[in-house]
């Protein structure tokens, strides 16, 4: 009988045993299955594109002094010219008025900067210029307040058009009014001229001509 006894309490402990182990182990599995584990920034790289380098990606004031942002224009032919209004050159507003008659429609936009830069040839205020241009020459072109395209004091817009880094082939300092730089529709620098280079020349009209063609 005791032998009996003892057998029966060593079966009941091996059985309490084995159940602790089970359920042990159990939990031991559950424990070590591992939560999904947020995506990585390594593993998920941005797609966003650096935003391209334009002379149109700057905010300028217009002549009644109202900010305009060249992005406006893109999808245009932009043509952008330094003027003056006491300069051995003025009469070139007549051609660019002119120009900007005849290319308006397809595309083409002409935005004028005056500068005092060159012999003190803009002295007047951005309401004289306007006056100025209106009534001498019946500008309609965009025209902007006076601005400096050299020196120190240099506008943004005007450092992109004549700096290495951004100009490239068409860098230099602005050599006097009238300069002229033409942007594509894609907002892109595609051609440098100096002042007596006139608005109907042909290699001007061409290469705006070509810019105008492009879609």
């Amino acid at each position: 009988m005791r032998n009996v006894l003892i057998y029966l309490g060593l079966v009941t402990v091996f059985s309490v045993a084995t159940v602790f182990f089970v359920m042990r182990s159990k939990i031991a599995g559950a424990s070590i299955v591992a939560e999904p584990s947020a995506p990585s920034a390594s593993n998920n790289p941005t797609t966003e594109e650096s935003p391209v380098s334009t002379p149109l990606q700057f905010v300028m004031k217009n002549i009644e002094g109202q900010d305009v942002d060249l992005a406006s224009f893109r999808g245009r032919v932009v043509l952008i010219v330094n003027v003056a209004s006491k300069c051995g050159f003025t009469k070139q507003y007549a051609g660019l008025q002119k120009l900007y008659e005849e290319k308006g429609e397809a595309g083409l936009v002409i935005l004028g900067f005056p500068t005092n830069d060159f012999g003190g040839q803009e002295p007047g205020s951005d309401e004289e210029i306007r006056a100025f241009c209106s009534d001498r020459y019946n500008v309609t072109f965009p025209m902007f307040s006076k601005i400096a395209v050299k020196g120190e004091s240099k506008a943004p817009l005007y450092r992109f058009l004549t700096e290495e880094a951004t100009a490239r082939e068409f860098a230099g300092e602005i050599g006097w009014n009238f300069t002229k730089f033409v942007v594509d529709r894609s907002g892109k620098l595609v051609g440098r001229f100096p002042s007596n280079v006139a608005p109907d020349s042909p290699e001007l009209k061409g290469l705006i001509d070509r810019a105008l063609a492009a879609q």
